[in-house]
């Protein structure tokens, strides 16, 4: 027994010994990382000796070895690799290394290092793979090919690893249809997208004598239109196809003319419906134009030629046609989509509400069956869903917690080890990139339901709350509701809320999306805090509600942070009447925008949301409402309604008082 406590004694102090060395190495570690974003090669291989033994050693060393990779030898490389061996670092800079790879086309290296990858989730590092263990031999084998065009597809800008595996595409021996058709319709969401390097980098691959004319219609696509008189090739259609899309972002009366009385008769039917397809969405994303862009729509001969992000704006342009849908345009719409597009839950929901309006016995047992395939807790559609079935939102049944030996085994693990440690001393980008890789990537389909679990609820105590509700997230099966709707500072969040006649579900349900319950949290244009109120709002508001001596600098206190954004909140719910989806919307895009977006018809308040024209703030008031009915479920204990939450949403009733258009 003696034996056992000296032992013991031992072991703590050792253990203290080790952590005050990680605390001590801290500063030079936080230096490292200044060091490494500013370039400065120098001051990095000066400190990393100093670290050593750390417990963030290995981010110190891909930092150093990183910021010289292009002259390391490939001995350094696989030392590094070695040493690291089964850490985030190891995988990252062998992410690195096989783009440098790729880029150099050191083909054998990349294929005999290609195997160790186990991230797997850079799609140019993807696109290099496929050529070097796939496409170098000839002709590709089934399915390699259409993956190669799926992830070239996929890439918002042009790149060197999935461009150049298209290039060998179109050099394979075989047939190229669907290689040009896809090149084509590459180039043509380039150009919609303002992206002229992926534009031409597209066009390049299938018809590079036509690169003049893609910086010409760019440039002046009137200019362009009006030089020319036939379009006679495909190239030449092409071409015309991309300068109407340019114009159309500008001028969609003046495209819509080009269209419809100059070039229409020289396209093909599917150029036409897809120029058709990329005014109606443009039109559809106009507030109050919901018949207006159907009409449009109705000039488009085949659904099929569209795709599937101007088949959801004619799904939405039914949506908001009058105080009912169209639901025939509706289910037409969503019918049209690829299987993949139907299986999201919005449609999944309002092809349901369609077959329900068609009537009928039969075409009501198809949308059961549909709200029955999504119906949960889990999000905005599954939840109605849920309420079309005759259910209310009740908190699920939580799972059976971690138990001692799974706490134990998360507590041991390296990589959320010094993801933590990360967090703790202000590296976050670091150590949320460490745990994600930890949680998900660092084995194939990553950690199972139970580790999630354990590993969310060491987030939980530790208080580093987006890592326990994202983490708890990916559970398929288990539903922790405490992990997934944590309510820290819970006194002061519901104390607040109360004094001032806000719901405190409605204020949790805002602060879980805005910050996670990060309480330093800083957005990229300058939103802080708990509840991401910007400097000059906060201002605003402090003064609207007396609060003396503010100052900017306080925005990150919890206390000060709560008052301001209940603040704010309350006076924009009160100045929308209520309606807390026009004030969920106005939180995030501003006011002005959100008294635009309610103009039309009084309309289910669903369908409101479904048509808020930018997608940040579409998917931001429909998780903020979904929150808010689960954190009310939490706090009351009570089933709890949606709709109710959600009701309808029309133009100002004129008997309430003016706008408050002094609010920000």
């Amino acid at each position: 027994m003696m034996l056992r406590k000296i032992l013991t004694l031992i072991l703590a102090l050792l253990v203290s010994g080790a952590q005050a060395q990680v605390r001590g190495g801290d500063e030079q570690i936080l230096e490292m990382q200044q060091a490494f974003r500013q370039g400065n090669k120098a001051k990095l291989a000066q400190l990393l000796p100093q670290v050593r033994g750390h417990l963030l050693e290995p981010w110190a060393a891909y930092w150093e070895l990183r910021s010289r990779l292009e002259s390391a030898s490939v001995a350094e490389i696989q030392e590094f690799l070695t040493r690291y061996a089964g850490t985030y670092q190891e995988d990252r800079l062998r992410n690195d290394w096989l783009l440098l790879l790729g880029q150099v086309r050191d083909w054998d290296t990349f294929a005999a290092e290609y195997p160790r990858y186990r991230m797997n989730d850079d799609r140019e590092v993807r696109c290099y793979g496929l050529y070097a263990t796939q496409l170098r031999g000839g002709a590709p084998a089934p399915g390699v090919a259409e993956e190669v065009r799926r992830l070239w597809l996929s890439q918002r800008d042009a790149d060197d690893g999935c461009t150049f595996a298209m290039s060998q595409l179109v050099q394979a021996p075989g047939p190229h249809r669907q290689v040009v058709r896809d090149a084509w319709l590459k180039a043509r969401l380039a150009v919609e997208a303002n992206r002229p390097r992926a534009a031409a980098a597209a066009v390049e691959l299938v018809a590079p004598d036509a690169l003049p004319h893609v910086a010409e219609l760019q440039a002046n696509p009137a200019r362009y239109l009006s030089s020319r008189v036939f379009a006679a090739s495909r190239a030449r259609k092409e071409m015309v196809v991309l300068a109407l899309i340019r114009m159309a972002a500008a001028d969609l009366d003046k495209a819509a003319s080009q269209l419809e009385n100059k070039w229409g008769p020289q396209l093909s039917p599917e150029e036409r419906n897809w120029v058709w397809g990329v005014i109606a969405r443009r039109t559809a994303q106009r507030v109050g134009a919901g018949n207006d862009a159907l009409a449009v729509y109705a000039k488009v001969t085949r659904d099929q030629d569209l795709n599937d992000d101007m088949l959801a704006w004619k799904a939405r342009a039914a949506l908001r046609a009058g105080p009912e849908p169209e639901w025939r345009q509706l289910l037409a719409a969503i019918n049209a989509m690829s299987e993949e597009a139907r299986r999201e839950p919005a449609w999944v929901y309002w092809r349901g509400r369609a077959l329900q309006a068609r009537g009928g016995d039969e075409r009501l047992a198809q949308a059961r069956e549909l709200w029955q395939s999504i119906a949960s807790v889990r999000g905005f559609y599954e939840q109605l869903a849920l309420e079309e079935l005759g259910h209310k939102v009740t908190v699920p049944a939580p799972p059976e917690p971690p138990t001692a030996q799974e706490k134990e085994a998360v507590r041991r693990h390296p990589g959320l080890a010094r993801a933590q440690h990360a967090i703790g001393i202000g590296l976050r980008s670091e150590g949320v990139r460490e745990w994600n890789y930890s949680t998900s990537l660092a084995t194939p389909g990553g950690m199972g339901e139970r580790e999630l679990l354990a590993a969310a609820q060491l987030a939980c105590e530790r208080e580093v709350w987006d890592r326990c509700i994202n983490t708890s997230e990916r559970t398929a099966i288990a539903f922790d509701a405490g992990q997934r709707f944590p309510m820290p500072h819970r006194d002061a969040v519901v104390r607040r809320s109360q004094e001032i006649g806000l719901d405190p579900a409605y204020v949790y349900g805002l602060i879980r999306q805005e910050s996670r319950f990060i309480t330093d949290a800083r957005s990229h244009v300058g939103a802080a805090g708990l509840m991401q109120v910007m400097p000059a709002t906060a201002r605003w508001t402090a003064r609207k509600i007396g609060m003396a001596n503010f100052s900017t600098d306080k925005l990150n206190e919890r206390d000060t942070n709560i008052a301001i954004g209940t603040g704010y909140l309350k006076l924009v719910l009160d100045d929308f009447g209520g309606s807390m989806p026009l004030a969920a919307a106005a939180y995030n895009a501003g006011p002005s925008r959100s008294r635009t977006w309610r103009n039309g018809p009084v309309m289910d308040a669903a369908a409101w949301a479904e048509n808020v024209p930018f997608t940040e703030t579409r998917d931001y008031v429909k998780k903020v409402l979904a929150n808010t009915t689960m954190y009310a479920a939490i706090l009351t204990g009570q089933p709890q309604s949606l709709k109710a939450r959600l009701g309808s949403v029309g133009p100002r009733d004129a008997r309430l008082p003016d706008v408050n258009t002094d609010l920000p």
